[in-house]
């Protein structure tokens, strides 16, 4: 009997990779992508790692593909956008083993910063990218990929995006494809892209490309075209083939597996073969400005738009007019009502929220960062004035300063993440002292990679398999670059926070505040609630933002205690003593031993 379970797309993927024999993974946790590497940490015959950011995971794979090993490498599309300046000379210097990109896209932006399509990229560095429309796909779409990678001499893309990876769908499983090491051997006009050697790998690049284009107007990988009604005809891939199919499932549909290159020929010969040719694809329209210089009248994105995610609904409701009547009785979810807001917040005791608390009392501008601490943006503190990519709050703040002068530095500062410090700050920081900036960072440390699901990095103290692993010294770190002011505190110390905020943006220089105090999820334990007497209904523990606190008709405020894990911030800040904490909030060194001795949850 065929082993048949159900997966995640990400978990398909990882399985897939570990089928084709695959031995080194390495990546950047982001979300909807981080579940790949995560389960792949689950087979121990594969080399996993979580590397300090993308650009860093794509030079580890490329060093492993040349060294003979099938690699695997997995982001999040604005995470290709730090790794594309490796990514472009990989597609020139080619492969020795099979090396496979994951790019997962976040239509919607449920996580993310922007709706970026990176099908561009795969056209821009000459690329083939492979697109699963299901769990299914997605195994075998990735064994497919190290094989083509290694026949072609070339990086491959897989595209996902957040619907293909966390939805769940039947995969069968197959036995895993011992590849022993490939061969290594010195081919510096291969491997070292010199202005001389980079010529000559163009004009490689290119033949590739025509020899993939040509293969893919035959291979049964690259498409599959099913007639139905011929009166329409949908060119589709990915996860929009699902919602074309349920919503016209009398149409003729071209499915794409490969979106890059395309099968020219196949398409034109789709195309005259149906009445009226439509094309779905979510984001922008990459099939369909292909598809149009190839001469071939089309319509998609005047019906769909360029915005967020497609559905069945918006699928049927764009091409209506191509839409067979359903049969039988079909629920209607068009009118049916919106689900309550659930707007994002800080966890309760998130150790946060007391930073972005003064902040927003002092009034600062603040530059920030991309991690859980970006809710400092929303209210109540509204406490967060920039925020652009990993790693950009540094530098956004020093041009803030150097736009509005040295008076507005005393009233700016910079705000980053532990993690995000590692993956793209420190260089940021070192550009401010070498450039004698007046600017002040807080580096908020809670000791993980919070806002992807707790994932460890080198200040963590621990790797991807929860072994103990070397834990670097974030303000050794900023000494060494040059920083002449860091000072390290508790950000529950709120006096201590305030003074601290207040000295060093007075400062006529670079100054640190490590704000070091461990994520509320990371420990199991669990503190009694705290307790509220005689409230005056002043609404100072409310501007906390804490979900554990609500305000009734009459004002005062109540503690809901399945939500308070008893951190005493609230206590803290209350004028009148009316909150009272049996459990003072424990040291951040308490909680950081604690987490040593395995109260993680990773």
């Amino acid at each position: 009997m065929p082993d048949v379970r159900l997966l995640l797309g990400n978990e398909a993927i990882a399985r897939g990779a570990w089928e084709a024999g695959c031995r080194v993974i390495a990546s950047y946790p982001g979300t909807p992508s981080t579940e790949i590497t995560e389960a792949c940490a689950r087979y121990h015959d594969l080399d996993t790692e979580w590397s300090v950011n993308e650009k860093v995971a794509m030079e580890i794979a490329a060093g492993a593909s040349i060294g003979g090993a099938r690699t695997l490498t997995c982001m999040k599309h604005v995470g290709l956008n730090v790794a594309a300046d490796p990514l472009f000379t990989l597609a020139y210097t080619g492969v020795n083993a099979g090396l496979v990109i994951v790019v997962a896209d976040d239509p919607g932006v449920h996580s993310s910063q922007n709706e970026q399509d990176s099908r561009y990229y795969a056209r821009s560095a000459h690329l083939p990218m492979l697109v699963p429309a299901d769990a299914s796909e997605c195994l075998s779409f990735t064994k497919l990929a190290f094989d083509l990678s290694e026949q072609y001499d070339t990086p491959v893309i897989i595209g996902t995006c957040t619907r293909v990876a966390h939805a769940r769908s039947l995969v069968e499983l197959g036995e895993r494809a011992e590849h022993p090491s490939r061969e290594w051997a010195r081919n510096p006009s291969k491997y070292v892209m010199l202005p001389g050697p980079a010529r000559a790998r163009h004009i490689a690049v290119e033949r590739r490309e025509n020899s993939l284009r040509a293969a893919a107007e035959t291979a049964d990988w690259a498409y599959t075209a099913e007639y139905n009604d011929k009166s329409v005809g949908v060119i589709c891939a990915g996860t929009a083939y699902q919602y074309v199919k349920e919503a016209m499932p009398s149409a003729s549909v071209f499915k794409l597996n490969m979106v890059y290159p395309l099968p020219d020929e196949a398409i034109r010969g789709f195309a005259a073969h149906v009445g009226q040719l439509l094309i779905a694809e979510e984001l922008e329209p990459f099939i369909e400005d292909a598809v149009k210089a190839l001469g071939i009248n089309c319509s998609g994105k005047d019906r769909t738009g360029k915005q967020g995610e497609l559905s069945v609904n918006k699928v049927r409701a764009a091409f209506e007019s191509f839409v067979s009547p359903p049969s039988g009785s079909v629920p209607d979810t068009q009118d049916a009502p919106e689900p309550p807001a659930r707007p994002p917040a800080m966890c309760a005791g998130c150790p946060h929220r007391a930073v972005f608390y003064s902040l927003a009392r002092r009034k600062y501008t603040v530059s920030g960062d991309i991690g859980c601490y970006t809710l400092g943006m929303l209210p109540p503190h509204g406490a967060m004035d920039a925020c652009l990519c990993m790693g950009a709050s540094i530098g956004m703040a020093f041009g803030l300063n150097k736009a509005r002068g040295a008076g507005f530095a005393r009233n700016t500062v910079a705000v980053i993440g532990d993690s995000t410090f590692m993956h793209s700050g420190m260089t940021a920081l070192l550009d401010a002292v070498y450039n004698r900036a007046s600017l002040t960072l807080l580096i908020l440390d809670n000791r993980i990679t919070g806002m992807t699901g707790h994932q460890h990095n080198p200040a963590s103290g621990f790797d991807i398999h929860n072994n103990p692993a070397p834990s670097v010294d974030l303000g050794a770190i900023c000494s060494a670059l040059g920083v002449t002011r860091v000072r390290s505190l508790d950000p529950f110390e709120l006096t201590e926070l305030d003074d601290a905020l207040k000295e060093e943006t007075a400062f006529d220089g670079v100054s640190v505040i490590i704000a070091r105090r461990p994520c509320a999820l990371l420990s199991k334990k669990r503190c009694p609630p705290v307790t509220i007497e005689d409230c005056r209904k002043c609404g100072t523990c409310m501007r906390l933002g804490c979900p554990a606190l609500s305000k009734g008709e009459d004002g005062s405020v109540s503690v809901d205690p399945t939500q308070c894990v008893g951190c005493g911030l609230c206590s803290r800040v209350c004028p009148f003593h009316a909150i009272y904490d049996k459990n003072p909030a424990a040291s951040p060194e308490g909680e950081s031993a604690a987490a040593a001795k395995g109260e993680t949850r990773v």
